[in-house]
């Protein structure tokens, strides 16, 4: 059986590791997590089995959007380290069978990027300022913006610059929208993707990959600005001026041709927030070659939800030929599973906005049942792991890590707090992006798990002792809960029956069960409404020819029998040979 690595479409069955960089490991003691520290870790990404690393931005920026408010893509931020720090991560992950992707930003930049700062400077009309989406504004004297869209973040869309013109900002004002109408903005990206591959890089992440291509033709701005919101973003017939228009086809497309220009060819998954129908043609091998799956990210915990989710990404899959679906439980844009799932369950419409709710209250308006969060998330690994196609995991996922929703509001970071502040309607991200603990030893186990939290404690995010001064390390960028010690790796790493030990496992087995085959016969299997059970064949070896496995779910409160076979592995110890409530079981039947 070929190992995974050494396929050229490695990605189609790969679990890939998110890292947020200034939030994973820190290894010079400023607080900020850098490249060097991902390198330090990287025997533990290996021994967690995966096949691959994203890294979110670690570009220079002047962080207004946690990086994604790029200064200059073809560099690293000197605070997180220099372009030989990269290359030496590069080579310890590819050392160690790994991967590695680089989140791309092609929606905007910076307002420092020097493309930007050249257009400010050259006024209306120049050629620079054609690289982004300048306008001019209404009322008598241009004192309005062009038209009444709000960004995302909060706000006017627009921003007026010194002489009078006003640039879109779909989110922050500090992320500028670049005019990908203009061809040199396609030569900057395709420089970009050709720096990094020559870096070693072997895949790409592609932030609001269903934004690029804007139209405003056909009507006046202030006409679509009442017909089409900015959050309108999912929309079946192409036409809102903004989003998943049929023309950012053409430009991946383009991509394509430099992608193949490597051997392998490079790899590309896109943040594509579209329906459904759509999907397959960003995930086209004419295209980028796949798309985030985001359903099981959005669904509550309910048999109907995920089994919704399930059909759904397994047809996907079918469409998009020669590509396969994408399964993602979590990354640093929604609050933690294991919180959701211990949060009370309602209708998926509302679901979200009860997380948010939650998280704006610093965790009191609802109790969240950790234990009852913990054991669904430990459920939910075993039904994702055994679906065919990409896993994304986002870090301290394998930890177990709950949301931290009472983050002070002075220490907050996201934009979408910064922007809302005033009203107190949303409180941010920030709580699935608190630093890794590492190491326990630090900072004293609390009294409860709401305790406060800790000065100076980093659960070994950070060196006792900062490099150069050797003064102390500085305190993590952002603040860790005391209750953070419970969930450290070096706490988990001794308990096989932790969360990290679970995903061990999983992944362990889930490699040498299915290997990298991509055509594993995967059906859905009716085991009653309450349940959620599937069939997916064996890779072929010696051992086990032509079996199968079935992964079964029990959300309901009768427990169940499993089929007859091995039982390989369960979230949860069976109950007199059933398969009890909020609990995945796996069962290998051999022919």
């Amino acid at each position: 059986m070929t190992a995974n690595n050494e396929r050229a479409d490695w990605w189609k069955q790969a679990v890939v590791y998110q890292v947020y960089p200034r939030s994973f490991k820190d290894a010079n003691g400023d607080g900020l997590g850098d490249i060097a520290g991902i390198t330090s870790k990287i025997g533990y990404l290996k021994d967690l089995g995966v096949d691959a690393l994203w890294l979110s931005p670690f570009y220079p920026s002047e962080l207004a959007d946690g990086g994604y408010d790029v200064i200059d893509y073809r560099n690293v931020d000197p605070r997180l380290g220099t372009m030989d720090d990269f290359d030496a991560m590069v080579d310890a992950a590819h050392g160690a069978g790994m991967k590695v992707m680089v989140d791309i930003v092609p929606n905007h930049t910076s307002d420092r990027h020097a493309m930007f700062q050249e257009a400010l400077r050259a006024g209306r009309g120049s050629a620079a300022r054609d690289r982004y989406i300048f306008r001019e504004g209404r009322g008598e004297h241009g004192e309005l913006p062009p038209n009444d869209w709000l960004s995302l973040f909060g706000g006017s869309a627009w921003e007026r610059v010194d002489d009078g013109q006003w640039y879109l900002h779909i989110f922050a004002v500090q992320q500028p929208d670049l005019n990908w109408r203009n061809p040199e903005v396609h030569e900057e990206f395709n420089a970009t993707f050709r720096f990094w591959s020559d870096h070693g890089t072997d895949g790409f992440r592609i932030d609001v990959a269903h934004g690029l291509a804007k139209d405003f033709h056909g009507a006046s701005l202030e006409e679509l600005g009442r017909r089409y919101p900015v959050h309108q973003v999912m929309n079946h017939d192409g036409m809102h001026p903004l989003w998943d228009r049929d023309e950012v086809h053409e430009i991946y497309h383009e991509w394509r041709k430099v992608f193949n220009e490597y051997q392998p060819p490079r790899f590309a998954v896109g943040e594509a927030w579209v329906v459904p129908e759509h999907q397959y043609r960003y995930a086209s091998q004419d295209e980028l070659g796949q798309v985030f799956n985001f359903e099981f990210a959005k669904a509550d915990w309910t048999a109907d939800a995920f089994r919704t989710a399930i059909e759904e990404g397994l047809e996907s899959a079918q469409e998009t030929h020669g590509s396969t679906t994408t399964w993602v439980m979590n990354n640093h844009d929604v609050p933690r599973s294991a919180s959701r799932y211990g949060l009370p369950q309602v209708a998926a419409a509302n679901y979200h906005q009860l997380a948010k709710d939650w998280i704006l209250r610093d965790g009191t308006t609802y109790t969240e049942d950790r234990d009852l969060g913990e054991r669904r998330a430990r459920a939910a690994i075993l039904m994702e792991a055994g679906l065919p196609g990409s896993m994304y995991v986002y870090q301290g996922e394998e930890l177990g890590l709950f949301e931290v929703p009472d983050i002070p509001w002075n220490r907050l970071e996201d934009p979408t707090a910064r922007f809302t502040r005033g009203g107190f309607t949303e409180k941010g991200r920030d709580g699935c992006r608190v630093p890794l603990p590492w190491d326990a030893a630090d900072a004293p186990e609390p009294a409860d798990w709401n305790a406060h939290f800790g000065h100076g404690a980093s659960f070994g995010f950070s060196p006792a002792r900062r490099t150069g001064d050797g003064a102390p390390a500085a305190e993590p960028h952002l603040p860790q809960p005391l209750w953070y010690g419970r969930y450290a790796v070096n706490v988990e790493d001794r308990d096989p029956d932790s969360m990290l030990g679970l995903y061990r496992t999983v992944l362990g087995l889930r490699a040498s069960l299915f290997g990298s085959a991509d055509d594993a016969v995967c059906r859905m299997v009716e085991a009653g409404p309450d349940v959620i059970a599937y069939t997916r064949t064996v890779a072929d070896d010696a051992k086990n020819p032509g079996s199968r496995l079935v992964s079964m779910t029990n959300f309901g409160g009768t427990p169940v029998e499993v089929p007859g076979g091995e039982v390989v592995l369960s979230s949860v110890p069976l109950q007199d040979g059933r398969l009890p409530q909020d609990a995945t079981a796996w069962v290998l039947v051999r022919q």
